[in-house]
């Protein structure tokens, strides 16, 4: 959910609620580290990027306590450093509100090309930690397209800034979602998948937040249409969601039961969740009742994968489920 770009603003007669904030932030990243270095990440890049994130909110904390009120930023350095074999696409698009998407990164197929899938980082992170995790990957005949979230504020963090697909507070049965955020990203995302050939299935896949939209994703191609009300251009053909959970799940029922059209989309579309239980930042129970609300709306193909223990990260086990599953669903050759 953390990854390597972290940016916090403190802003003038708000240190006393920064540092609260901030104090809950470092609480969550030592729990999400500590899990880390029990179960650590099969690709050692990550773990640097891991490193980073506190390494960038142990320093910002010191600048809260300093009182500063400039910007205490700290970008991605690994990206400057490591040598990468995938293409990079430069940034510029902008959504509604004027946030600027980051840079999206490819990993090109090793073999043919049968596949292509967006996947998306959680909350702080960025397409070049994404992509490494899925260049690591055994599926040779899958493109990955790995974009970065506009930087913007984030409710949840108090108003601070950092990479984020859209807006959010705490995550509970009544909180309200940012439909234009929401919007905004899957559309970027169609837009991604746009031009990929007629022959080749797409999906869209990703952790956390990126999960959220991902199923979000889903929701639009089942129901034809953005929550804007324009339409949605893509054919899905498969959905991944590691440690998310869905938004709007509470009216996707009524929606998806008003059209015939919708039901038989919803039907036809694969999806896999996944969650640890022991998940503190993303809490289990969500994750839990987002697959049960898909059910619920007629997503008939929708799996739920619970993993006893497992925090709010990745484990080797978790990623080889998820790529048995895309190779049968998607067709793959030679991935197993």
């Amino acid at each position: 959910m953390v990854g390597g770009h972290w940016a916090i603003t403190i802003y003038n007669g708000k240190q006393n609620a920064a540092m609260i904030n901030a104090l809950k932030l470092m609480k969550k990243i030592c729990v999400f580290f500590i899990n880390i270095l029990f179960t650590p990440p099969e690709n050692p890049d990550r773990l640097l990027i891991y490193l980073s994130s506190v390494v960038v909110c142990v320093w910002n904390l010191k600048a809260l306590k300093r009182k500063t009120t400039q910007p205490v930023e700290c970008s991605n350095y690994l990206s400057a450093t490591m040598s990468y074999s995938h293409q990079s696409m430069g940034s510029g698009f902008r959504n509604a509100r004027g946030y600027e998407f980051g840079r999206t990164y490819v990993v090109r197929p090793k073999g043919k090309h049968q596949a292509t899938l967006v996947w998306l980082h959680g909350l702080g992170d960025n397409g070049s930690s994404s992509s490494q995790l899925m260049e690591s990957l055994h599926l040779p005949n899958i493109k990955w397209i790995c974009p970065t979230a506009p930087t913007r504020p984030v409710s949840s963090l108090g108003g601070y800034t950092c990479t984020a697909w859209f807006d959010v507070g705490e995550i509970s049965e009544d909180s309200h979602d940012d439909l234009e955020g929401l919007d905004a990203s899957a559309s970027h995302i169609a837009n991604l998948l746009s031009s990929e050939p007629a022959d080749v299935k797409v999906g869209i896949g990703g952790f956390s937040m990126g999960a959220a939209i991902s199923l979000y994703s889903a929701t639009c191609y089942a129901l034809g249409r953005y929550g804007t009300g324009h339409t949605y251009p893509i054919n899905l053909r498969a959905v991944v969601g590691l440690s998310g959970w869905l938004p709007g799940w509470k009216s996707l029922r009524n929606k998806i039961e008003c059209s015939y059209e919708a039901a038989r989309r919803a039907a036809s579309l694969p999806i896999i969740l996944t969650h640890g239980t022991a998940d503190d930042l993303v809490p289990y129970r969500f994750g839990e009742k987002s697959a049960q609300s898909l059910g619920m709306a007629g997503f008939r193909q929708a799996v739920f994968k619970p993993y006893e223990g497992l925090g709010h990260y990745t484990v080797p086990k978790e990623l080889d489920e998820v790529v048995q599953w895309l190779t049968t669903r998607l067709g793959l050759e030679g991935s197993r």
